[in-house]
């Protein structure tokens, strides 16, 4: 039989030993996050980086505090190591992007900035529709626009994800220079897990040949600054060869066309006449000699069949799918048509 002060003293020793393995586990968890914490500075891959950034006029010792201080971050692995979903169909693509509140917000963000879409349109030919939709597409016209700090994610790609290791590395070395560069805090910069930026989404690399200060000073901030995301976007697709009045895309009718002519990339390679004749033609007048990308999209009641024009394609170079650019371009159309009408 156990007395009072036995049992008060039996208890006591438990939660003394409770108390300790929390302490032990709380121990060895802070142990663990400083284990990650600069567990990239030593290796010989992030050496090369701060070695790249530093020909490029980085000072070396302030890239070592930033790699020091990068995170490995599991959920970027799983993010971009996850099995593809199912390819979705044109049909079912199509709605995640033309939606009635995507097309009423892409309506309220152009009325927002109205004067700054026009006078980007005017300076680079861009419709101003098309960047609104561009943005509606990327980040929901700045809503969501990523919460991993970028150091983090590019840092865990370049270094613990090898199939697009080089990809991910030049990505990284260009975001050390930009940071510095730029004089912006490198490790409050934040973006998707793939260390897509800002507005209109751009990558390190994207962000310094592209980026753009809407009043022409000091390093563009596509994070918090609409304008300078807006000029961002339009400089992108003017540098890309948009061409300014001219169609982007044609309804088609096709009669019995080979199937292989629809995978020969998104580049316009044949000409319209040569389409033609291999069972493709355009519903209204095109040029025979101009170049043009047969198209085909799954829609709920069979093919839908198009030809995509030179500014179809500067749209893919945004990212690298039809439906992609399609879904930009039927939005972009949406909103003009919402906004005549409001």
């Amino acid at each position: 039989m156990i007395t009072t002060n036995r049992l008060q003293q039996s208890r006591f020793a438990r939660g003394c030993w409770l108390c300790c393995r929390i302490l032990l586990l709380f121990i060895g968890l802070s142990l663990c996050n400083v284990a990650l914490a600069g567990e990239y500075s030593d290796r010989e891959a992030a050496q090369q980086v701060i070695a790249a950034a530093q020909e490029a006029g980085v000072d070396p010792g302030w890239a070592q505090q930033l790699i020091d201080a990068a995170e490995r971050q599991q959920s970027i692995l799983d993010a971009i190591s996850r099995p593809a979903e199912k390819t979705k169909a044109w049909y079912e693509y199509r709605k995640i992007f033309l939606t009635d509140r995507r097309i009423s917000e892409g309506v309220s963000f152009w009325s927002d900035h109205a004067g700054t879409l026009q006078s980007v349109a005017v300076r680079t030919g861009v419709p101003a529709e098309l960047v609104v939709a561009i943005i509606g597409v990327e980040t929901y016209y700045g809503r969501i626009t990523g919460s991993y700090r970028v150091v983090d994610a590019l840092a865990t790609l370049a270094f613990d994800y090898p199939r697009r290791s080089p990809f991910f590395t030049g990505e990284l070395e260009q975001f050390l220079v930009l940071a510095w560069e730029s004089g912006k805090d490198a490790l409050a910069l934040k973006g998707s897990y793939a260390g897509a930026m800002g507005y209109g989404q751009f990558m390190p690399s994207s962000y310094r040949a592209y980026a753009r200060s809407y009043e022409g000073d000091g390093a563009p901030d596509i994070w918090d600054n609409p304008a300078d995301a807006i000029a961002s976007v339009g400089n992108y697709l003017e540098a890309h060869g948009w061409r300014s009045g001219e169609q982007v895309v044609i309804d088609g009718v096709a009669d019995d066309p080979d199937p292989a002519m629809f995978e020969g990339g998104l580049k316009p390679k044949k000409t319209v006449a040569a389409l033609a004749l291999e069972g493709l033609e355009p519903t209204d007048p095109l040029d025979p000699e101009g170049l043009a990308t047969p198209l085909r999209l799954e829609e709920e009641d069979g093919l839908r069949y198009w030809l995509g024009l030179q500014n179809f394609y500067v749209i893919t170079r945004y990212n690298h799918s039809a439906m992609y650019a399609m879904a930009v371009w039927e939005l972009s159309q949406a909103i003009a048509v919402a906004r005549e009408g409001s």
